[in-house]
């Protein structure tokens, strides 16, 4: 049996993000909330919308590394927002909507680093005027707490390619 690995990103509505990630064969996916101060045993996603936990709405991602490398994830994370945007996406404002990258070891903080590096690198040549910051927390991986159950699968239950404003 293969081994499996996690892979967890924010970049704004966990729904969004989910279903991006729900498109690439193979990897199974989890919404909920990671990297505030304070631990506790669950999270509701009022307490993390009310902006006092600190805590980002993430995906977590569990692949198999052998058909999917973790560079190919950050592809599609990199591709799914704006990164340089602070502590929102579009219409969604706060803590929890930024832009991070969780690691779970020491070769995915060296690949989301050098991702990093890349991508505002491509950012600065396309912009040379007006050069925007990558504003994306790279952070260790800390305790996962899994986000409601009707948060699961959000839009694919409900028929929908994109998030309702």
């Amino acid at each position: 049996m293969a081994k499996k690995e996690l892979a967890t990103f924010g970049a704004g509505c966990f729904w969004h993000v989910q279903h991006a990630f729900d498109q690439i064969p193979g990897v199974k996916t989890t919404v909920g909330y990671m990297g505030g101060e304070e631990a506790q045993k669950q999270y509701s996603y009022e307490e993390v919308c009310s902006g006092r936990t600190g805590h980002a709405e993430v995906v977590q991602i569990e692949f198999d590394p052998k058909k999917i490398p973790y560079s190919e994830l950050l592809k599609v994370f990199w591709k799914g927002h704006d990164p340089t945007q602070l502590n929102r996406q579009g219409l969604d404002i706060g803590k929890q909507y930024r832009s991070v990258i969780f690691y779970h070891n020491e070769a995915q903080k060296k690949i989301a680093l050098a991702s990093k590096r890349a991508e505002q690198q491509k950012l600065d040549r396309r912009r040379k005027l007006f050069k925007k910051k990558i504003v994306t927390e790279i952070k260790a991986a800390g305790k996962f707490y899994k986000a409601e159950a009707y948060h699961q699968k959000y839009l694919e239950k409900r028929g929908l390619e994109t998030c309702p404003t």
